[in-house]
């Protein structure tokens, strides 16, 4: 049987999920407990709340702290919650991480602090305060894409000695550097880019982290549970698939915030609109998204 090099501290399967808003743009807290609820059933290990996918630069602490407590009442121990907490500043972040812990968190998502783009031995200090401000466990996002600092490799193996830094959101696209890492610790490497599922999971990665889970949670489960079976050719198969979903929700010129609230809301799950300034997706980049996710679910892979 072919497994994953890495154990999972958060389950394999997580889908970054979206924030539902009402109508008037407030978070929508029943609309919370009934999604999260249905990313379960339908095959979600494990939840992470407020990260760029849950609109956090536009929801307010008390909001995150609030959404949390939903969620949790909704899943119970059936799933983890990691609470996105990263911010552009140090204080504000141990702050929004002992809310997290409070509010009853499994996890915390700690982001590079995003446009001040501080030096690694500035960015190394700053994951370590957060890990010791609470007792929970922290999984780093590696995302230079949209914060404009790498976590390089060796701060990464210098990071995984600390006893709550135990996993990495990875959005480096960087294969030599993420094995690299996967190599030298005990890291649990989650993909953060869905393309990125299979090949990370393949060189000893523990799983994902998805915005298109939000919409097609089974398709994407199905990658890791077909390749830990030591089915690789169905796990190929069910990657090949999701791709052209894959790729209208998130490379097509728009956040994936909006376009998976677009499939959601035309689903009838809890989605509403989006906080500006992001704007909903217009009724021809809809039509494409329903197109391209019919292809991917119509049929279980391999039938």
């Amino acid at each position: 049987m072919t497994t994953s090099a890495t154990p999972a501290p958060f389950g394999r399967a997580l889908c970054a999920m979206i924030t539902p808003f009402d109508a008037s743009g407030a978070l929508d807290l029943d609309g919370a407990r009934k999604l999260a609820a249905h990313l379960v059933a339908e095959g979600c290990e494990g939840l992470v709340l407020s990260g760029t996918t849950g609109e956090s630069p536009t929801t307010s602490d008390e909001e995150k702290s609030a959404l949390i407590r939903a969620v949790r009442e909704s899943v119970g121990d059936r799933a983890t919650i990691v609470a996105g907490v990263g911010t552009a500043d140090t204080r504000h972040t141990v702050h929004l991480a002992r809310e997290a812990e409070q509010a009853g968190a499994d996890g915390l998502l700690v982001v590079s602090p995003y446009y001040s783009r501080p030096p690694q031995d500035a960015l190394e200090a700053h994951f370590r305060e957060i890990a010791d401000a609470t007792a929970l466990p922290v999984m780093l996002y590696d995302i230079p894409g949209r914060t404009g600092t790498r976590i390089e490799p060796e701060t990464m193996i210098r990071l995984a000695g600390h006893e709550r830094i135990v996993a990495v959101k990875d959005c480096a696209y960087d294969v030599l550097g993420s094995s690299k890492v996967i190599a030298a610790t005990g890291l649990a490497y989650y993909a953060g880019c869905e393309e990125w599922i299979l090949p990370l999971y393949a060189v000893g990665g523990a799983g994902f982290v998805s915005t298109v889970a939000n919409v097609a949670p089974g398709l994407l489960r199905s990658v890791v549970d077909a390749y830990d079976a030591g089915d690789t050719a169905r796990a190929t198969a069910a990657h090949q698939r999701a791709l052209p979903l894959v790729e209208r929700v998130m490379a097509d010129g728009l956040p994936g915030t909006v376009t998976a609230k677009a499939l959601l809301n035309e689903a009838g799950l809890p989605a509403g609109p989006v906080r500006p300034p992001l704007r909903p997706a217009d009724r021809e980049r809809v039509r494409g998204l329903l197109a391209a996710y019919a292809a991917a679910v119509e049929a279980p892979v391999g039938g």
